[in-house]
């Protein structure tokens, strides 16, 4: 049933002309009733009319990209890509030619955050929506996301996801462009492997992220299959996607295994964090220890070594995800696509000399 203007006045016990003036900002109100107005508007999930063109429509000229972190070049290069696709020429059907404001909402990480900028996006009648980067591995949120995005899918927004997996149990989406992490993590493993290599730190991403469990499967795949796999765990540390957490975790690493030859990064910025630690305790790359990274972001290939990588197109997936989201291009079959991972070789690995 649908919640009118009415509904949330009843909810907030106050007048519907009051709950009008909270949402349009046009009238002051007293701060202890304005919340109590956006309180009846969250609890009741009450989508905001917009303007008499966006109604005719059932969307508005607004597309929202989410990111994890805008300053990440990981999320930057995808939310750039996108929004070249989102906010170019359209095909003359709508106001100023079919252009889309496209919006990048910073989450952080949190996934209170990613909810609240769904409902926001709900409540401006998103013409589209953009999910970049992995999800969080927790079945309360996903719950929360599923019926959040099929609210979003049934008001008429187009939903993408962009290097994030499928959701379960959910048809809202129209194409998911989930990146080879896992193809790609063992690729970098067994290269390292064939130069010798059999005591290899990891360095991975939060736990509770599918981009680092799916990474961390791979390269645990390629140290099994080579009959390596021991006690893994003492030569994984888990930290967050940045410098200062590979610098912290490579240090450590190397106080637990001073035999390591090799470290895994679990993304091109921890792979900076630990080249440092590494040099900081007078060892050399890669002739004493070769170091790995993930992404090919574009500082990789300028690093000193130049960082052995796997890259990811991220580029052309956020170009392909906003054309998705525009319906510029058909969805893939079944609403999946895989987009590869290729091994990028350069000089921060070599075979071990210890």
């Amino acid at each position: 049933m649908t919640v009118t203007l009415a509904d949330v006045a009843a909810r907030a016990r106050v007048s519907p002309a009051t709950v009008s003036r909270v949402l349009n900002g046009n009238y002051p109100v007293a701060s202890s009733t304005r919340e109590r107005v956006l309180r009846a508007v969250d609890d009741l999930d009450y989508v905001l009319n917009g303007p008499a063109s966006s109604l005719a429509a059932a969307t508005s000229d607004l597309v929202g990209i989410l990111v994890n972190d805008i300053a990440d070049p990981f999320f930057g290069i995808m939310a750039g890509a996108a929004q070249s696709e989102i906010g170019g020429p359209g095909d003359g059907s709508g106001r100023a030619g079919g252009e889309k404001l496209a919006v990048v909402c910073n989450t952080g990480g949190s996934p209170e955050r990613e909810l609240t900028y769904l409902t926001l996006l709900q409540r401006q009648r998103a013409a589209a929506v953009v999910l970049t980067g992995g999800a969080l591995e927790d079945p309360a949120h996903q719950a929360a996301m599923a019926v959040k995005l099929a609210k979003l899918a049934d008001a008429g927004t187009r939903i993408v996801f962009c290097g994030r997996p499928p959701l379960p149990d959910t048809d809202a989406v129209v194409a998911a462009l989930a990146f080879d992490n896992r193809g790609g993590a063992r690729r970098i493993t067994e290269h390292l492997i064939a130069l010798g290599h059999r005591r290899i730190g990891y360095v991975a991403g939060p736990v509770e992220r599918t981009t680092t469990r799916h990474r961390l499967e791979g390269h645990r795949e390629a140290m099994k299959a080579a009959g390596l796999y021991g006690d893994e765990e003492s030569v994984t540390v888990h930290g967050s996607y940045d410098r200062r957490s590979g610098y912290d975790a490579t240090l450590e690493l190397l106080r637990r295994e001073p035999d390591m030859t090799a470290v895994v990064a679990a993304n091109d910025t921890v792979a900076l964090g630990a080249c440092a630690a590494v040099r900081e305790r007078g060892l050399r790359i890669p002739e004493d220890i070769s170091v790995a990274g993930f992404d090919d972001l574009p500082f990789s290939v300028d690093a000193v070594p130049a960082l052995t990588t796997v890259r990811l197109p991220l580029f052309e997936a956020g170009a392909r995800a906003g054309r998705l989201a525009m319906g510029k291009e058909t969805p893939p079959p079944g609403g999946i696509a895989t987009i590869g991972a290729e091994l990028m070789e350069r000089g921060s690995t070599a075979p071990p000399s210890r």
